[in-house]
């Protein structure tokens, strides 16, 4: 069997089979942790035959998704490498998505079985022939897997076969499927194995291991045979805790987590100083909170753009660039952006147009949605796929990414485009305005008008007079209203359809 580096230094190797050479070479050095609950590489590694038997005497095919749901723990954990191993695909649901979202993923997905913690599975009624397995008791657990030591018939893995279905969103309607390929993952896994993943690297995960913002820290952390800890629940002084008893190296956080942590009055009172690199991606990223960060937190700052359906990404070493903290940085390595207009054309020099992105890791499209993959994709005259992001952006004379807004959110004023990230980044400098968030609404003068939500102990008709003194013409805020707070997904991003609902907008 090779070396766990013979196969990360490979051009393709399975993500299970990396964990078994782990296995063989470290048994008894720790994989996952949550709480008092622990696996070594050797206790995964067996887990997850068991998980693979499972599947296969439950008669589970290769390439078939099986679906999960539930908080991070260690059996949702194994069950990665276990259907991976099986040559089965993992669809992990959200769990803040709704009992008819849900149920319709599962059909979506083809899952027979679901893998659900048992408040999620009692409010979800799952399409016919789907069996629900336990995932939050232990015993429950326990009794779907086969004996200790079962055997699993071993499964060829090919690149081009699916790794994984991660659902857009579950918040209305049937979210889109993206798959990924075995070939997409190991891009990741390797891409910074040996540098910034290692094994002496640990991980504190408190994002969920349904989002691909974990997964680009959860795979190449395990990938490279380093401590993946996880947390059922993000809070600000449970993950400085765990930070310092663990000697955590890094972490994936979203921009609201960092913005509760540097807030944390015990802050600068932990030891952190095992810290190497920190991640964040998922929503904008502001570069005050950048600055504080590089200031008072150990270790580097890396910040990703991308998208979960791959295509182009760019990342921002904030650490090495301070004075471009307010870009997402350049395109990484082997990935390739460019920036087109509505037409398609792309666009000059300095201008702003919508990013579309290419590179290995691209999905292989949306999950029996063929018009919808085909209506996300973008093509250049030599007919290079690019994958289009709806976002809107436009680079600065040193080749830095700086963003807008998504296309989608873009208003449209009198005929003037109004890009509320703009207005937002006006409206939190106002001393009583903690987060702001700025939509369109229908206006029969102009078409639309801008209008803020802002979360604050402040006077809205105050906010509006003051905000109106500091922006353009076109930009003027027709109104502000105050909220306690603003709705978000579970990795962060607000969202401004469900506000626009709220407010009756």
């Amino acid at each position: 069997m090779p070396t766990a580096i013979e196969l990360l230094q490979s051009e393709f190797a399975s993500f299970a089979d990396v964990i078994a050479a782990h296995a063989a070479e470290r048994p008894d050095a720790e994989a996952v942790a949550e709480g008092e609950q622990r696996l070594t590489y050797g206790e995964l590694d067996a887990l997850a035959d068991r998980i693979a038997a499972g599947l296969q005497r439950d008669g589970v095919p290769a390439e078939e998704p099986v679906a999960i749901c539930g908080l991070n723990s260690v059996p949702y954990a194994a069950l990665w490498v276990g259907i991976l191993r099986a040559g089965a695909v993992a669809a992990p649901l959200a769990q803040s998505s709704t009992p008819e979202a849900l149920r319709l993923m599962i059909e979506d997905c083809g899952s027979r079985l679901f893998f659900a913690d048992r408040s999620i599975a009692e409010t979800v009624d799952p399409p016919a022939g789907v069996t629900h397995v336990e995932l939050d008791d232990r015993s429950a657990f326990e009794s779907w897997l086969p004996e200790e030591g079962a055997t699993r018939e071993p499964v060829a893995i090919a690149p081009e076969m699916s790794f994984n279905i991660i659902y857009s969103s579950g918040t209305t309607g049937t979210p889109k499927g993206i798959v990924h390929s075995h070939m997409m993952r190991w891009k990741q896994v390797t891409a910074y194995g040996g540098l910034l993943f290692t094994p002496g690297t640990v991980a504190l995960l408190s994002t969920p291991l349904y989002s691909n913002t974990t997964l680009v820290n959860f795979l190449p952390c395990l990938g490279n045979g380093g401590k993946a800890v996880l947390m059922k629940k993000f809070e600000t002084r449970r993950f400085l805790e765990l930070s310092e008893a663990e000697k955590v190296t890094t972490t994936m956080l979203v921009p609201v987590q960092y913005k509760r942590l540097m807030a944390e009055p015990d802050f600068d009172r932990f030891d952190l100083s095992a810290y190497q690199m920190k991640f964040c991606t998922s929503a904008p990223f502001a570069a005050e909170l950048k600055a504080d960060i590089l200031k008072r937190w150990p270790g580097g700052l890396v910040e990703f753009y991308g998208m979960t359906e791959g295509g182009g990404s760019c990342a921002l070493r904030a650490h090495e660039f301070p004075d471009k903290l307010h870009t997402v940085g350049q395109p990484m390595p082997g990935h390739e952006i460019r920036l087109i207009d509505e037409e398609g054309k792309e666009v000059a020099p300095g201008e702003i147009g919508e990013i579309v992105g290419r590179s290995a890791t691209i999905m292989k499209g949306y999950h029996n949605r063929p018009d919808q993959t085909k209506a996300t994709e973008w093509c250049d005259e030599e007919d290079n796929r690019f994958i289009r992001t709806g976002d809107v952006g436009r680079f600065d004379e040193d080749g830095f990414l700086e963003l807008m807004d998504r296309r989608k959110d873009m208003i449209i004023s009198g005929g003037f485009n109004i890009y509320p990230s703009d207005l937002e980044a006006v409206l939190v400098t106002h001393p009583e305005v903690e987060e702001a968030a700025v939509i369109g609404v229908p206006s029969e003068q102009w078409g639309e008008s801008p209008v803020a939500v802002v979360v604050g102990p402040a006077d809205a008709q105050a906010i509006k007079a003051w905000a109106n003194q500091r922006l353009g013409k076109t930009q003027r805020l027709a109104d502000v209203r105050i909220v306690d707070e603003l709705p978000r997904s579970a990795i962060g991003k607000v969202l401004k359809r469900e506000l626009r609902e709220q407010l009756s907008l």
